[in-house]
């Protein structure tokens, strides 16, 4: 599309994390300019130590971004089994496997299926190879370090502030700038949600046993404990606990810090070691109340941020990218432009019922397995093992989980946009 009307491009992206980068990326793809704004240092979000977690991709997102032309330059790790149990300290994790009850996903059972169940994905390789793709696209404009300071709307377009006094004009901006999103903010979408009494401790792990690609679920009384493979005998791990624990654990010892860790982890993978540093995030809900306003979409943890138990919130995000690219490329080959009401409105509907739910889902699963009381740890391990007992619901969640059920767009599909 060429840009008309004094336009600098045909969108303006506020915010260029893995998500704004992996739209500009698909809008690229679908022959669409784009102007990305990020506050951010490339030295900082690049460095090694910016960022210690590891993403749980689905299969559906990781065919985006190989549709993108970045999947072979992401170091990943299969996720071949899925394995969750629920118990007390020591449960599910001692030697000799899970608890009796548990739920028990296999690729192997997905026999039409030749793709793993997910893709595990260090965050520093993601951003690495994001970077260099989008620099690699003259037609990708990349601002930073820059922050938006004012947003202006007109029936035609959308007028960014920068803090440089630059000013630039699109038909459309897309707010992909965060939970503390400054453009979600400046058009007055407001938003629901909640901090939870829990941080999540995330931090690398090298063991002695290979983990043959299976990542592990344990619902403990205190919340989510997860042991989810990388590359090598390396695991990574999200542990979620009370907010005073979890400082409290950060600031141990190393030794003293693994002593807590194994009574959770167990000895199945033999000895266990740091790698790296540990990282507390605190978690919290927030949904905006809708995901569009007039020349302007949200996508990702601007418009939701879920609790991180199954690893689906920047799935979520990256699915935004692929129904929001999809809708503008479908509309701009109709004669629309990208901000037209129609192209924001058939986005919104695509993707915020999906949004919604899993992230209630989420708040259901926390709620029902973060606790100890008895009756309720009874029923859920015996719910466990009737879902793990029938194939097809076994099969259901797999590919749900995977991204791969419900109305895809293309770009999870791993087809192209390009015309």
């Amino acid at each position: 599309m060429s840009n008309g009307r004094g336009f600098d491009a045909d969108v303006i992206l506020g915010g260029g994390g893995l998500v704004g980068q992996t739209l500009a990326l698909a809008l690229d793809q679908a022959g669409v300019s784009v102007a990305v704004i990020d506050a951010s240092k490339p030295a900082d979000t690049l460095a090694p130590t910016f960022d210690g977690r590891a993403f749980a991709i689905a299969f559906a997102s990781f065919r985006m971004w190989r549709a993108l032309g970045i999947g072979d330059q992401i170091d990943a790790q299969p996720i071949e089994q899925i394995m969750v149990t629920d118990g007390r300290l020591g449960d599910g994790v001692r030697k000799g496997g899970p608890s009796l009850l548990h739920l028990h996903f296999d690729r192997a059972e997905m026999r039409d299926h030749d793709e793993p169940l997910g893709l595990m994905c260090e965050a520093r390789h993601v951003r690495l190879a994001l970077d260099s793709a989008v620099k690699a696209k003259s037609s990708i404009r990349m601002i930073q370090p820059m922050s938006v300071t004012s947003i202006e709307r007109d029936p035609a377009g959308v007028r960014v502030a920068l803090a440089n006094g630059e000013t630039l004009r699109a038909p459309l901006l897309v707010g992909t700038d965060g939970r503390r999103s400054f453009v979600r903010q400046a058009v007055g979408i407001r938003t629901i949600g909640w901090d939870y009494p829990a941080t999540a401790i995330v931090a690398t792990i090298a063991h002695e046993e290979p983990h043959n690609a299976v990542a592990y679920e344990h619902f403990l009384p205190n919340g989510p404990f997860a042991i989810l493979p990388l590359t090598g005998n390396r695991s990574n791990i999200v542990w979620a606990e009370p907010r005073k624990a979890a400082d409290a654990l950060l600031k141990m010892g190393e030794d003293d810090f693994l002593a807590e860790l194994r009574l959770r982890f167990g000895d199945f993978l033999g000895e266990l070691s740091l790698e790296g540093p540990r990282f507390g995030y605190p978690l919290s809900l927030q949904l905006a109340e809708r995901m569009i306003d007039a020349r302007v979409a949200l996508a990702g943890d601007s418009a939701h941020g879920i609790h991180p138990l199954a690893g689906q919130g920047l799935n979520l995000g990256l699915k935004d990218c692929a129904a929001l690219a999809e809708c503008i490329a479908d509309g701009v080959a109709l004669g629309l432009d990208p901000g037209d009401v129609s192209i924001l409105e058939r986005y919104q509907r695509w993707r915020r019922f999906d949004n919604v739910s899993m992230a209630l889902g989420m708040e259901f699963f926390d709620k029902l397995f973060s606790n100890d009381i008895r009756p309720l740890a009874v029923a859920r391990r015996l719910g466990l093992g009737a879902v793990n007992a029938v194939g097809p619901a076994r099969r259901f969640f797999m590919k749900y989980a995977g991204g791969g059920a419900g109305d895809l767009p293309k770009l999870l599909r791993g087809e192209s946009l390009a015309a």
